[in-house]
């Protein structure tokens, strides 16, 4: 029996954890997530924000940075694997999310990332971030680490 799926959108936070080992639970959960794309098992987004906020992260942020080839490998890697549908931000997603930051009173970062979910017509998101993400009542947010 075919489950109906539909797709979540991975925030930056738990792709930063799938490389971060400093914070060992969140750190396997978060591998976890992404495996299941890797395995086929589910079709994930991410869109270009989430991709270069991972880059910055970790490779600069994080305890133990990654080399910026391997980060760009990776990267490659995701854009190129059909487990993950890539969100571009087009010159109306960056007007749509100065409407969801004046309307939600959420920050821009995080209402450009609704903005793209918003056009490509995705409805959840997997994140830590609950606080920001409940306050637009369309989305669904999804914490694995509760």
């Amino acid at each position: 029996m075919i489950e109906d799926y539909r797709i979540q959108l991975i925030d930056t936070n738990i792709l930063i954890y799938a490389y971060d080992n400093s914070e060992k639970e969140k750190h396997e959960i978060a591998k976890n997530i992404l495996a299941k794309a890797w395995k086929e098992k589910v079709t994930y987004a991410l869109s270009t924000q989430n991709l270069s906020e991972l880059f910055v992260n970790v490779t600069k942020k994080i305890q133990n940075p990654v080399p910026v080839n391997e980060v760009e490998e990776d990267i490659l890697s995701i854009i190129s694997f059909p487990n993950f549908k890539i969100l571009t931000i087009k010159p109306k997603t960056v007007v749509k999310a100065i409407e969801i930051s004046s309307k939600f009173k959420l920050s821009y970062w995080d209402s450009l990332l609704v903005a793209v979910m918003y056009e490509n017509d995705i409805d959840t998101i997997i994140t830590e971030n609950e606080q920001d993400f409940k306050k637009i009542p369309w989305l669904e947010v999804i914490n694995p680490f509760k």
